[in-house]
């Protein structure tokens, strides 16, 4: 009796120390603000000029119109899922409660490849800011760099990483407000009419995607859940606000670049702003050095932002055994999962090596994409199968707004495949294959989070 009471001790000291080797609460709106705004930023200094090469200008706005409404209607929706179920594991999390373990999976990889694939779009971008100041400094090395410092950034912790995030949203967000403040007396309508539908309606679709691109990866607020305080009610206040801020500089941006110049002379580019400046006020003025200088604060928020929710969800995934459990591994000092972050960073390396932007672009909206039409569908389904679920924030206009957003997306995704369709090829044979290792493994047979359905995180529950 003796040894069993000691071997039963022994066990329950070592569950109280996994239990408490979990992620700190310590966001507050704030952060959460400037983790939202800065997750999604750099959508606003480049890619979505991708989709007026294949619509115009006028083709684009309306695409984006869309995508707005989509993702109003989405993030009033999503923030009833995340302050119900504040969970690092995000649609992950949402869909298999709702769906089980298959569900799960499917909303679990279009999450990873929503956030890994954001992450190398934007470190090219940040190395052909750094390629147009200096010339000399190669694009892919400038990339690589930045991955692996702020790789480190992120492993430092999550309060400290989030303080960074807050300062360099604020820079990144005035830079845009004094952008249009520059360009906005040499704004000519004629420019931004001229062409304007060039492909016709079939071009509003294509540009579906690079429209994505203006507001991609807000969701990633839901992956640091369980890193607010008090999170059913700020993590509303911190989505709500950070969408408000996208739209007025997504619009802004998008239609003052437009009518700087022949619009055709930026559809092509990695950094559409500097270049915009430098045709409006001339190349040899200080002002465009010092513009795609500071243009690099608002790439650096998404980068660091997509790098912190692309780890937590391959933490959460890990945790929940639906990926190598080392993945799930929390550093002893900074309480961060660094094995999780590096595994991003080897992704994102890959993907600077074999693709362009505007491969990899593509790649993560259709992620995203995906990931929003698991989460509506588990919206409607959690409506029915748990009514007594507390939800301290409900979808407005329920079911009218998760059905929106539940529309649009799936016409995005056939959108995206109908003209990418290779690349939609790579993506879906991913799912399969991942689909099958599972099944082969017998991990759908398994309640592989039933464990982590109550997760004692500094007295407070994550889920249930």
């Amino acid at each position: 009796m003796a040894i069993l009471s000691a071997a039963i001790k022994s066990e329950n000291q070592r569950m109280t120390a996994t239990q408490t080797e979990q992620l700190k609460r310590v966001l507050k709106p704030v952060h959460l603000w400037a983790i939202a705004v800065g997750l999604v930023i750099s959508g606003e200094y480049f890619g979505w000029n991708l989709g007026w090469g294949v619509s115009g200008t006028i083709g684009f706005l309306i695409a984006t119109l869309v995508i707005t409404v989509m993702y109003i209607t989405f993030i009033f929706s999503y923030t009833e899922l995340t302050t119900a179920i504040p969970h690092a594991g995000g649609a992950f999390a949402y869909a298999y409660r709702a769906m089980g373990p298959f569900g799960g999976l499917v909303a679990g990889y279009a999450t990873l490849i929503d956030f890994l694939f954001a992450t190398p779009a934007i470190a090219a971008a940040l190395g052909a800011y750094m390629h147009f100041l200096w010339p000399e400094v190669p694009v892919l090395t400038s990339a690589l760099f930045f991955n692996v410092i702020f790789i480190g950034i992120n492993v430092l912790g999550v309060k400290e990483s989030a303080t960074f995030s807050v300062i360099i949203t604020i820079m990144a967000v005035a830079e845009l407000l004094l952008f249009m403040g520059i360009v906005s007396p040499h704004f000519k309508m004629s420019n931004y009419l001229s062409h304007p539908m060039p492909f016709g309606w079939s071009g509003v679709f294509a540009a579906l995607p690079f429209a994505v691109w203006f507001y991609l990866a807000i969701e990633g607020v839901a992956m640091v859940a369980e890193e607010v305080k008090d999170p059913k009610r700020n993590i509303p206040k911190g989505y709500i606000s950070g969408l408000a801020t996208l739209v007025l500089l997504a619009l802004g941006v998008m239609i003052f670049t437009g009518g700087i110049t022949d619009w055709r002379k930026l559809s092509g580019l990695d950094y559409p702003l500097p270049e915009a400046i430098s045709i409006a006020i001339g190349k040899t003025s200080s002002f465009t050095k010092i513009f795609a200088s500071i243009g690099l604060f608002g790439l650096i928020a998404s980068f660091h932002g997509t790098i912190l929710a692309s780890s937590r969800q391959v933490f959460a995934m890990a945790r929940s055994g639906y990926m190598p459990r080392f993945l799930s591994a929390i550093n002893h000092k900074f309480k961060t999962p660094h094995w999780a972050l590096i595994a991003g960073g080897v992704i994102s390396f890959i993907a600077l090596f074999t693709g362009t932007t505007g491969q990899i672009v593509v790649i993560s909206v259709m992620g995203a994409v995906l990931m929003y039409m698991m989460s509506m569908i588990s919206l409607f389904i959690l409506r029915k199968k748990e009514p007594g679920l507390e939800r301290p924030f409900a979808s407005p206009y329920y079911p009218v707004f998760p059905a929106i957003a539940l529309i649009i997306s799936a016409v995005t995704l056939f959108a995206v495949i109908w003209f990418n369709f290779m690349l939609s090829v790579y993506f879906f044979a991913g799912l399969i294959v991942i689909i099958a290792i599972f099944m082969l493994m017998g991990k759908h047979k398994v309640k592989l989070m039933e464990e982590n359905m109550v997760v004692p995180v500094l007295g407070e529950q994550v889920l249930d």
